[in-house]
């Protein structure tokens, strides 16, 4: 009993960590992806680009809040539920990190519908391998 309270001490703060940080990676790598398909055969405007810096500058936080907290919640509900089934754990990553696009906005639909149904097939994807990395480490377990 007290060696299986250990492991759980030690396994969900590693999962939660390398959901997280695997989340990140997708969300890095497949949104870059994104945005230079976007921009392809585009011209390039170096007079926007303070602009384009102060807009990284200040999602930075929310990204990385909004990385860690609202899974937490997913982790949390699991973890006292006792679940260990994989659905639970991706789909709660992939519709907690849906959520992030729709706090960054504030409710308020930007120019192109297009572009925020793309942002959120991103930070949905992320959230399915972050929550599978977490099972995975921890999620199995439960």
């Amino acid at each position: 009993m007290i060696t299986h309270a250990l492991g759980r001490l030690i396994l969900v703060p590693l999962g939660l960590i390398l959901g997280t940080a695997a989340a990140l990676f997708v969300l890095t790598t497949l949104g870059l992806e994104k945005f230079t398909q976007a921009m392809h055969g585009q011209s390039i405007d170096l007079s926007r680009l303070p602009e384009l810096w102060t807009m990284v500058s200040g999602s930075r936080g929310l990204v990385t809040a909004g990385a860690v907290l609202p899974p937490l919640i997913v982790v949390v509900i699991g973890e006292v539920g006792r679940i260990r089934n994989t659905t639970f754990y991706m789909l709660g990553g992939g519709i907690s990190m849906s959520v992030l696009p729709l706090l960054a906005t504030s409710g308020a639909l930007g120019d192109s519908l297009a572009a925020i149904g793309v942002i959120w097939k991103v930070f949905a994807t992320a959230g399915f391998v972050g929550g599978f990395v977490y099972w995975l480490v921890a999620g199995r377990g439960a």
